[in-house]
């Protein structure tokens, strides 16, 4: 009867894949196939420089610098004209000068919850208790004719996020976001692909993304991205506004 109830127990133990404790032991594999944590923690900044290419076939130069913990600035240039979004960690703004405005504007809501996802270094899933973020294992989900774990990530601002991990490489290839976009529900669908090592953690140089259901994509391929590169907190601060501790 012993033996039966241990055998039993040991079956219930194995049948408890969407704890947090599988959530958990996903994103410890994760962080571990990506370099690991000290080599992620050494990234104190982050410099991409690329193309975008839309789905009319334009294209345009980005660049992204990121800096720790959470400030992030993007250019876009085209036509001999760059357009800046960035945020300081407290503020979100931009300059558009192809809508004829050359001075800074404040982020509006819908923009600031997509500079936020973009300011956060590590992503949301490192360290996600301390950053108010609830993951939910959700199980095996085709990618591509491949399973991929898939996990829901809630922000505290609301965004949901399902991050589609490779079972071999535990590395995400997708990334699904929901929230609402003047003001209708709509989700965003980015592939991610092409890794390679950047100061010993893997990056990906290829990014892909559409709204779900569309045939409409735009692409950003990396040709270079840079680690600890000097970055003053200046380029993060919006030009004329106060600076912060």
């Amino acid at each position: 009867m012993r033996h039966i109830l241990v055998k039993v127990i040991a079956l219930a133990l194995l049948a408890m894949p969407l704890s947090a404790q599988s959530v958990d032991s996903l994103i410890a594999k994760y962080v571990q196939a990506s370099g690991g944590t000290a080599r992620m923690q050494a990234l104190q900044t982050l410099r991409r420089t690329g193309k975008f290419t839309g789905n009319d076939g334009f294209e345009a130069v980005v660049v992204q610098e990121n800096k720790r913990s959470n400030s992030v600035r993007e250019e876009f240039s085209l036509q001999g004209m760059t357009g800046i979004t960035a945020y300081d960690g407290h503020n979100g703004w931009k300059i558009e000068p192809w809508q004829g405005k050359r001075d800074p504007e404040s982020l509006g809501e819908e923009e600031m919850h997509g500079i936020l996802d973009d300011a956060d270094f590590d992503g949301p899933l490192v360290n996600y208790q301390a950053k108010g973020n609830r993951v939910e294992y959700q199980g095996t989900e085709p990618i591509e004719g491949s399973d991929a774990y898939k996990l829901k990530v809630t922000r505290p601002n609301g965004d949901v996020s399902f991050y589609y991990l490779d079972t071999e490489y535990y590395v995400p290839i997708r990334i699904n976001t929901q929230r609402m976009i003047r003001g209708a529900p709509q989700e965003l669908e980015t592939s991610l692909g092409d890794y390679k090592q950047v100061a010993g953690v893997y990056l990906p140089f290829s990014l892909e993304t559409g709204l779900r259901g569309s045939q409409d994509r735009s692409k950003i391929t990396y040709d270079k991205i840079e680690a600890n590169v000097p970055l003053d907190d200046q380029r993060f601060i919006r030009p004329g506004g106060e600076t912060h501790p």
